[in-house]
């Protein structure tokens, strides 16, 4: 934790940027590295019967950090993302409650 994930940017390009990436947002969370999944998402989008290309989305799933880090977290995503030439990209949060996340069967919250 936490969770990209990543939709609109190829394997390739996200594999470009993954180190920086992951070690920028490791010590922005004061975490470790290992702690990160990048998951690229393939989908497919439609609009007027036609097949598009999807815009760069990457939704974050969490346990929140506070608003803070939120705001520098989807700061330094954009910054790597446009490295690549792309020049807009939305970032989501989703929080998730220590209470109601599971580590086989035991609650983060110590439950």
């Amino acid at each position: 934790m936490p969770h990209l994930f990543i939709r609109g940017i190829s394997v390739e390009q996200t594999k470009e940027i993954s180190v920086s990436l992951v070690q920028a947002l490791a010590e922005l969370c004061v975490c470790g590295e290992d702690n990160f999944t990048l998951e690229i998402v393939q989908s497919v989008f439609v609009f007027n019967q036609e097949e598009i290309a999807a815009y760069p989305f990457i939704e974050v799933k969490w346990f929140d950090r506070g608003k803070v880090i939120q705001d520098k977290f989807a700061q330094t995503i954009t910054k790597h993302v446009q490295f690549l030439g792309i020049p807009e990209v939305e970032v989501a949060f989703t929080a998730f409650s220590e209470a109601d996340y599971y580590l086989n069967g035991k609650s983060f919250a110590g439950g």
